[in-house]
């Protein structure tokens, strides 16, 4: 055990520990959190801890609510690192209740370090933004402009800016040329709330780029809320860098490069750093499609902007060394720029050129090596089927997946709560002969087998092999909504727009609470933010 003070403490110092909340991340986010406590819940701890933590020997502290006691998930999570391979696990006694207690302040929300980042960028910068209502008349105007997205396809392909084109955060620099050749052209910047914007907008300033640049202020959300209509399904995007594009990046990112000091290094001082005992995060920031065509092996995707917006996705250890790559530098070093404004100190951009020997295809490790999922007993989809009636199904996927489609009279519930849960549902379902566990694609079902069965009262427990997937290809009937829930929809975080109701309201609650993070932050005093200031225009 250590205490709450003794957290504390490390998080002031340059001690490297990964600092973990092992409640669902629902809890984590509704219920509130320290600001640099990493989500790692205990549901799906094993398939998410070795990215955030590849070094088994890295100090962890493992956190939980504090309410319960002795068998709390904090001490299950424990040992169950323990058995993965994990050797420097300890709990702070008490959780979140003796956080509170002694007076610390407590966060909300996710990804919270990235987005507090933000705020304080566009505070202590004044970025410049423009709301809706604005850029709506530019629009009409037609003005000469253009509308950068700086999220990933999949969340622009969902909903955009009407005209927009999608350039993800660390692609902003590297192309912006072959969007806005001419420095005349107004740039804006936006993103579905306001870090990516604020973020976005002020690479182009930080690189000097000569256009004026601007954040669509609160996103599409702010789209959204001032009554105009955003677009569904656009796919546009950026092609081939030209030569003017790579012209302006290279500069760029020498410019950023000479003023901020970052550190480039070779294959060789890669070599030393893999050897130095410290916890290594080797992070490939280039788009997704390229680093599927080939990337040295060892480094994982985390592209820039995502990288920069989520940190606790990726890092899981504080004060890690980072060691960024890309085809040229620029992403690597707009990027890096962006970390150690953010405090990651040991943030290095790797200066090489591999060969075509030195890449792979090959897709990332997920577990520690010796682990692996065990191989519980199995139904087909077509066997499930035909058995509804005597099975208590029980879906462990997210509450919100639950509800756009699971197999009909399945339950929901949470995997770290089985223990109390089956028992229940076992007293509302008669009949039953069997259980059976369903997941995404059954790799949490079998990793929550053995727990299921220790619950079951002796029943047999089995998994849907190939998991919902297989019963969707299987073309089999879905049943959506809430509609027999074992544990409360709080096992997720909801965005705004994943609400069927009150959309709006939870819009506006979401915005006002990033703008609120900068004085909290302020309040906390464990952050210790270097915001770069830009260089004045001519």
């Amino acid at each position: 055990m250590v205490s709450v003070q003794d957290v504390k403490a490390m998080l002031k110092s340059n001690e490297v520990f990964a600092f973990f909340d092992v409640r669902e991340e629902g809890e984590f986010s509704i219920k509130g959190h320290p600001l640099f406590a990493t989500p790692l819940p205990l549901s799906r701890l094993e398939p998410r801890v070795f990215a955030l933590l590849p070094d088994p020997g890295t100090k962890i502290v493992l956190m939980d609510a504090g309410d319960e006691g002795e068998n709390g998930r904090a001490n299950r999570g424990a040992a169950r690192l323990k058995q993965m391979g994990y050797t420097n696990v300890t709990v702070m006694n008490g959780g979140l209740k003796a956080w509170a207690d002694a007076g610390c302040e407590i966060f909300t929300g996710v990804n919270v370090p990235s987005k507090a980042f933000g705020e304080v960028v566009e505070h202590d910068n004044d970025t410049p933004r423009i709301d809706a209502a604005d850029l709506q008349k530019l629009i009409d105007a037609k003005t000469d402009m253009v509308i950068l997205d700086s999220r990933p396809m999949p969340e622009f392909n969902n909903m955009s800016i009407p005209g927009g084109i999608d350039c993800p955060g660390a692609e902003l620099v590297y192309r912006v040329k072959d969007f806005a050749p001419r420095p005349e052209t107004l740039v804006v910047v936006n993103c579905a709330g306001r870090t990516r914007s604020i973020i976005g907008a002020q690479s182009l300033i930080n690189a000097g780029l000569p256009n004026k640049v601007m954040a669509l202020k609160n996103g599409t959300m702010g789209w959204h809320l001032a009554g105009l209509k955003v677009a569904r399904g656009e796919t546009k995007s950026f092609g081939p860098q030209s030569a003017e594009a790579a012209r302006f990046a290279q500069a760029a990112a020498a410019n950023l490069n000479k003023r901020m000091g970052i550190k480039k290094i070779d294959m060789a001082g890669l070599k030393k750093l893999e050897g130095n005992g410290t916890p290594l995060y080797k992070l490939d920031v280039r788009d997704p499609s390229e680093y599927a065509k080939g990337h040295i092996k060892g480094f994982r995707h985390a592209a820039g902007g995502q990288l920069v917006q989520a940190t606790d996705q990726y890092v899981g250890a504080r004060n890690a060394t980072i060691v960024l790559h890309d085809n040229d530098g620029v992403r690597a070093t707009m990027t890096a720029h962006w970390l150690l404004q953010m405090n990651w100190n040991e943030t290095y951009v790797l200066d090489h050129k591999p060969s075509a020997a030195e890449l792979t295809t090959d897709a990332e490790p997920r577990f520690p090596t010796g682990f692996t999922v065990p191989k519980p007993a199995s139904v087909t989809a077509a066997e499930l089927d035909k058995a509804l009636k005597q099975t208590l199904v029980v879906d462990l996927d997210t509450s919100l997946k639950y509800r756009d489609g699971h197999v009909p009279g399945a339950w929901f519930a949470v995997r770290a709560n089985l223990a109390r849960t089956i028992p229940e549902m076992l007293k509302q379902q008669s009949g039953v002969t069997r259980v059976v566990l369903v997941s995404p694609d059954g790799e949490i079902a079998a990793l929550a087998a053995s727990e299921a069965a220790a619950a079951s009262g002796g029943l047999p427990v089995a998994i849907l092999a190939g998991g919902m997937k297989a019963w969707r290809d299987a073309k089999l009937p879905v049943e959506t909504g809430h509609t027999r829930m074992a544990d409360p929809p709080t096992d997720v975080w909801y965005r705004p727009y994943d609400f069927k109701e009150d959309v709006e309201a939870a819009m506006r609650q979401y915005l006002d609470w990033e703008v609120d993070l900068v004085p909290q932050v302020k309040r906390d005093g464990d952050a210790s933010f270097a915001v770069l200031k830009p260089e004045k225009r001519a």
